[in-house]
């Protein structure tokens, strides 16, 4: 609107008006109406000389003005446009350009709150990749980065158009699809998991990448966190169960996961309050049947649960971190009763202590200095202990876990791999890692009793590992015929149910004071 024109006094008629014109003139200038503009009369004297020189003042502000109102519309526009991007990037994933965990909550929130009565409201899919972490330990960051931005636009691709999908973090996906029956969820779950079947070429090998689904249909009056929370309840449901990789989310499986928080609560205090003991399991020579050594195995007396065994807490403790400060009791506690058992023995009778190492215990620097500090403070010997640690653990491990590794070695340590056989198996690494030992799996040595061709291979294994410069192990001997078959090998040692089932310390301190042996294969069946 432009501002009101302020009235001046007119001159009488008949005088010159114009220094009225250019009083006037002024005003108006003054006022913000730079167009205006002052009459130069034909004259051409010092009158109108100034008239001219309002004139293109008034002009040369009208072009300062129109610029800076320029100015501004573009420093507005260029504001309005970094806000956009500055929003886009807070709603994107940097790394694979899909939407991220805030764009999949505003998305959500906005699908629940367009539901329709009596109409399928939205269903969420949340994906966690499978073996992931061995990509990245195996392959490198890079590589990893590779695989999650193709993962990425398979899910697209896989989730249709209307869907969103968003990475959350890590290895960890989900597909919105704001609306949804259960059948339909299901399907794109199953377009999804057939993406992921195809391989992933990187510039050296092809990668293969599995994935657990959790999927939860929005019920009624569900805000987006209870959404998200049951779906990742069925997504971790998905994970336990390796037969069903699809899981749709049920109440019971909330209640589990309630269950698994109580515990992992209870855990924290197990050692405090003095709820966890020791059984050790013997390892027997399979030539005299004499004790070779033991492995401790920790136990859990829950004060209203009863007996609980390690399957059931053990991974509990691993996915909570607690599994390093009940490594840690364990650790010491079966070194105070080795050196209780020591004093029982010969001098030149070497008895061997074997303890379970975590993964997570392993990337722990100062561990070097517990297990030193232990067998100081027990007076236990070094070569007496060994230390078991899963093949995965061994060969997927960076600088801390190596320099762990050749540590513990060097202060004359044993260390043997756990479990050979359930992961990469791979002989070709057994002569690079500093290990002793090797025990192996139960499940190799199951059908060799009744399957000459499972036979064989167990032989050539053995053949293999003794050829890498080791002992080997072998657990999960449960009839004679077993424990025949593996002296005949030439086997060293064996430990299972056949022997004997995992004992209180003082049952182990009685064997060990009497000398007994344990059953020998060759005089419980005959040849």
């Amino acid at each position: 609107m432009a501002p009101e024109t302020p009235q001046v006094a007119r001159r009488p008629p008949g005088e010159d008006d114009r220094l009225s014109q250019v009083v006037e003139g002024i005003i108006r200038i003054a006022s913000g109406d730079l167009s205006t503009h002052i009459p130069v009369s034909k004259a051409r004297d010092q009158v109108d000389a100034v008239i001219t020189g309002i004139n293109l003042l008034a002009d040369e502000l009208n072009e300062v003005y129109a610029a800076f109102e320029e100015r501004v519309e573009t420093r507005t526009r260029e504001l309005r446009e970094a806000h956009l991007t500055m929003q886009k990037m807070a709603m994107t994933d940097p790394l694979t350009g899909i939407g991220n965990r805030s764009s999949l909550h505003e998305a959500l929130t906005a699908a629940v709150a367009n539901r329709r009565d009596g109409q399928p409201g939205p269903a969420v899919l949340l994906l966690d990749l499978d073996g992931f972490k061995e990509v990245n330990d195996s392959l490198g960051h890079d590589s990893g980065d590779l695989v999650l931005i193709e993962i990425a636009a398979r899910l697209v691709a896989a989730a249709g158009p209307g869907s969103v999908v968003a990475r959350l973090g890590g290895d960890e996906f989900a597909v919105l699809l704001p609306v949804s029956t259960v059948q339909q969820a299901r399907g794109t779950a199953l377009k999804i998991m057939d993406s992921l079947k195809q391989r992933i070429p990187l510039e050296d090998i092809d990668a293969w990448t599995g994935a657990s689904i959790g999927i939860h249909l929005a019920q009624p009056r569900e805000d987006a966190s209870a959404i998200m929370l049951r779906a990742d309840t069925a997504m971790y449901a998905a994970k336990e169960d390796v037969h069903r990789r699809i899981k749709v989310f049920e109440p019971v499986m909330l209640y589990r996961r309630q269950l698994r928080r109580q515990t992992a609560r209870e855990l924290r205090q197990a050692v405090s309050n003095g709820e966890l003991f020791l059984e050790y399991q013997p390892v027997v020579e399979l030539q005299s049947g004499r004790l070779q050594g033991v492995e401790a195995l920790v136990r859990w007396n829950h004060p209203s649960r009863g007996l609980v065994m390690p399957d059931d807490f053990i991974p509990l403790a691993e996915e909570t971190g607690l599994i390093v400060g009940i490594g840690r009791w364990v650790l010491h506690t079966a070194l105070q009763q080795l050196a209780q058992w020591r004093r029982l023995l010969p001098a030149d009778r070497k008895f061997l202590l074997r303890v379970n190492l975590a993964a997570s215990e392993l990337q722990s620097m100062d561990l070097v200095d517990f297990v030193r500090g232990s067998l100081r403070k027990t007076g236990a010997e070094p070569g007496e202990l060994v230390l078991e640690i899963t093949e995965s653990a061994l060969l997927s491990g960076g600088d801390v876990e190596t320099y762990s590794l050749r540590s513990l070695q060097a202060l004359g340590v044993g260390l043997e791999i756990d479990d050979f056989g359930t992961g990469y198996s791979s002989i070709s690494y057994l002569h690079r890692l500093p290990v002793d030992t090797v025990k192996v799996d139960r499940s190799l040595i199951s059908d060799m009793a009744d399957d000459d061709g499972q036979l064989r291979f167990v032989a050539a294994v053995h053949n293999l590992i003794r050829a890498a410069g080791m002992d080997a192990v072998f657990e999960g001997i449960e009839t004679a015929k077993q424990a025949r078959q593996l002296q005949e090998m030439g086997c060293c040692c064996g430990q299972g149910y056949y022997f004997s089932r995992p004992l209180p310390a003082v049952q182990v301190t009685d064997l060990l004071r009497e000398g007994r042996t344990l059953p020998q294969a060759v005089v419980v069946l005959p040849g």
